[in-house]
């Protein structure tokens, strides 16, 4: 059983949104099988880690450049819930890093950030940005 399964509830109906949150569940689902396997291999979780940061930075780029060229007025609370995702995620890699391992409360703190942003924050400015012509 998938870890935390893709669901079109999950879509946005923005493409470029919807592929890097696809990826964001992807790579979620990675590290999980990763973390339950009989002997998870470091560098493929390390690899895993640095994907997540670089990834949801960019993510979070995309986003907060479309609220900033087109006025959506909720950017700042939601850029706030990216900055705390991302530093929590940079202190996983660097705590990984160190020589912790990543725990199931790691990986249900992100299934749980998932489903929260993308159902919630990220539905909450759908209609907005597809409004503006964004697709």
């Amino acid at each position: 059983m998938t870890f935390m399964p893709w669901s079109e509830q999950f879509v946005l109906g923005i493409e470029s949104i919807d592929k890097q949150h696809q990826w964001l569940v992807d790579t979620t689902n990675r590290l999980h099988d990763q973390l339950v396997s009989e002997e998870p291999v470091h560098a493929i979780v390390q690899e895993i880690l640095e994907g997540l940061v670089d990834y949801t930075v960019n993510h979070f780029i995309l986003e907060e450049d479309l609220f900033i060229r087109l006025g959506y007025t909720d950017a700042e609370s939601h850029k706030e819930e990216h900055d705390a995702f991302t530093h929590k995620v940079i202190h996983m890699l660097l705590e990984f890093e160190k020589g912790q391992m990543v725990t199931q409360a790691v990986l249900e703190f992100l299934k749980s950030w998932l489903l929260h942003h993308i159902l919630v924050v990220d539905k909450a400015y759908a209609s907005f940005l597809k409004s503006r012509g964004v697709k």
